[in-house]
């Protein structure tokens, strides 16, 4: 992982949205990944959630998925590292 940058939001945001820190991080990553500005490696990354959760929550709330060459290596380097069965 690379540098990390902070995002301030004022408390009085997150009360008013009735979220916390963590909730937003997640939303960010829906939105972002809906509008095709992350990957859903990336996206999985900022929402803090494993790849499989974060699929299962893009199901849930009808955002199709993008298929691309990165998502195809990720899912190629989970199975490698699963191993056989």
């Amino acid at each position: 992982m690379g540098a990390i940058r902070t995002l301030d939001i004022p408390e009085d945001v997150l009360e008013s949205a009735r979220m916390t820190a963590s909730e937003l991080k997640v939303e960010m990553a829906v939105v972002l990944y809906s509008q095709g500005r992350l990957s859903i490696g990336k996206a999985r990354e900022l929402a803090g959630m494993s790849l499989w959760d974060f699929r299962r929550l893009l199901g849930l709330r009808r955002v199709p998925p993008h298929y691309d060459q990165e998502d195809l290596d990720e899912d190629l380097s989970t199975l490698r590292e699963l191993g056989p069965h």
